[in-house]
């Protein structure tokens, strides 16, 4: 283990889920897997803190808004207290969270525009945007479809090509059409203010060749730089719901230029009142703490270069990592709310548990960026197979004889220590995995481990033992064994199975801890078995 990472803080990000609907499983793809190293690393004790924002602005937030006849202000409040009660249904224990419409975030967007401007790093020229002639508005990117100018692909929005991966502007899109008129849009010319991304371009090379992100980001990204990059628009005009650039009348921050710098803000609005953590040192380039962000695929050239030029024009200190993950998909179809293919969260709420779907994306979840397809039948084996059948059912056939033979207390000693050493060597390798986000591999670990554990009481065979003398000492010593096997398998699962493992804390009678488990739990007493984990009906398998 990296011991220079156990003296760091550590502070984690997830992207800004936006404000125009509900929480579905696909956004919980990504808070889970960060949630699930956050919790790790506080395992570890380790100073981790863990931050999100609601991102609040833009053209879809006005016109939904509108649509239901209240203030844009109105809709973000209520939507932020849903995201809020929906992450903690899923047990995601962010410190602080926070919108993009903050004071905070209003004081520091401006801040860093003004400075960078001062620098001499704000452009200002002359461009033609779609314009939506019916709806008197210029269409942002998301509210425009088209081909896409690359491989052709139909149906793509005006940034970026889900197909093939191409970024481009809105104008460069193939037959063009309005998301709000459906109508063809024109080309309107129009003055718009500039971020000079290109004065970066060797800064941001370097960082990025760095091993800041996975080879295939990483590559996908060098290509980017062979297109050469081009000066970022940060301007929207009016009508729109945002910040007003100071100095400039009717422009508004485009809604990536807020929600990046919310990262920074909504550190700062999570700092007040607490006199023992520096906003520089997470900030200034200070080798003691690390920066860690999980976004989608779809995100990258925001966070690989606008937001990471954002930093290097402040002079502040760039991500340690960022973790790119692929798509939640369904029936082959990605995860979307604009195209209304969700499984919101309190959809999911209403048919099974939220450790679940933890333990399910964990078990799909690596370093690579591929989509992760949702497959209720798998998902269901998944979960009786290997929580309920293998796990729990080690437990519960192990307790039974301990409660009513032994008064519930574990023997004195091991009576093999060879297979407790064996699990005690593996933590360190689950440990590993954990830190480089390799969770897949943990739970196929758990489930070969917990048919290592089964297989030896069903050699032991103590049901047979008790037919005979239901209180032979050596019952207790094979039931105190698979009690300690199963001790190692749920403290595993602690960081990805929150609800569980609390749950087995209260039959154990002790705190899951790694560092604990170099000790076996010896002359304890556990409470009298409860039930741990429900299994889930195979009759649920076309609910959604």
């Amino acid at each position: 283990m990296n011991t220079e990472l156990c003296k760091k803080k550590i502070l984690v990000t997830c992207a800004l889920p936006y404000a125009n609907g509900s929480i579905h499983i696909g956004h919980l793809l990504e808070h889970i897997q960060a949630d699930i190293w956050v919790r790790y690393h506080k395992m570890r004790n380790r100073k981790v803190f863990f931050i999100c924002a609601d991102d609040t602005h833009g053209t879809p937030i006005m016109l939904k808004a509108k649509e239901m006849n209240i203030f844009p202000r109105v809709l973000i409040k209520n939507v932020l207290k849903e995201h809020i009660l929906d992450f903690s249904y899923f047990n995601i224990s962010h410190d602080y969270y926070g919108h993009t419409n903050s004071k905070d975030n209003f004081n520091f967007s401006n801040k860093i525009f003004l400075n960078l401007k001062k620098k001499k790093y704000i452009v200002k020229k002359k461009i033609f945007q779609l314009y939506d002639s019916k709806k008197k508005i210029f269409l942002p990117d998301r509210l425009v479809k088209g081909s896409c100018p690359k491989c052709k692909k139909k149906n793509q929005y005006g940034d970026h090509c889900e197909s093939c991966g191409c970024v481009y502007s809105a104008s460069d899109l193939l037959f063009p059409k309005s998301e709000l008129s459906h109508s063809i849009p024109v080309l309107k010319e129009s003055t718009h203010i500039f971020y000079n991304l290109p004065i970066f371009k060797n800064q941001l090379k370097d960082w990025i060749c760095s091993g800041v992100l996975q080879k295939t980001v990483e590559n996908k990204i060098k290509e980017w730089f062979l297109k050469g990059l081009k000066k970022w628009d940060i301007s929207r005009d009016s009508p729109y719901f945002g910040f007003k650039i100071p100095g400039y009348k009717n422009k508004y921050f485009y809604v990536w230029w807020d929600a990046s710098i919310c990262y920074i803000s909504t550190f700062k609005s999570f700092l007040k009142n607490k006199k023992n953590i520096s906003f520089d040192e997470f900030w200034k380039n200070d080798s003691s703490t690390d920066l860690y962000h999980f976004i989608g695929k779809d995100i990258i050239y925001f966070h690989s270069l606008f937001w990471p030029a954002i930093l290097l024009g402040m002079n502040f200190r760039l991500p340690t990592k960022i973790f790119v993950h692929g798509y939640v998909t369904f029936k082959k179809k990605k995860m979307s709310k604009s195209k209304n293919k969700l499984i919101s969260a309190r959809t999911w709420l209403k048919h099974f548990d939220s450790d679940s779907l933890r333990y399910y994306y964990a078990s799909q979840l690596s370093s690579s960026i591929k989509d992760i397809e949702f497959n209720t039948q798998e998902f269901i084996n998944r979960i009786n197979s290997n929580i309920v059948n293998k796990i729990v059912n080690l437990a519960s056939r192990c307790s039974s004889f301990l409660n009513i033979n032994f008064n519930g207390i574990l023997s004195e000693f091991l009576l093999k220590k060879d297979l407790y050493d064996l699990f005690l060597k593996k933590t360190k390798k689950v440990l590993h995995l954990f830190q480089k986000q390799e969770f897949s591999s943990i739970i196929r670990i758990i489930t070969k481990y917990s048919d290592i554990a089964n297989h030896y009481i069903n050699k032991k065979v103590p049901w047979k033992l008790s037919k005979i003398n239901k209180n032979d000492i050596k019952i207790q010593l094979i039931c105190t064994m698979g009690i300690n096997l199963f001790r190692f398998l749920v403290t595993w699962l602690k960081p990805i199975m929150p609800n569980l493992s609390n749950r087995v804390e209260s039959f154990l009678r002790c705190t899951l801890s790694f560092h604990d488990l170099k000790n076996p739990l010896l002359k304890h007493k556990i409470s009298i078995f409860f039930h741990l984990y429900k299994r889930i009906s195979n009759s649920l398998i076309n609910v959604f």
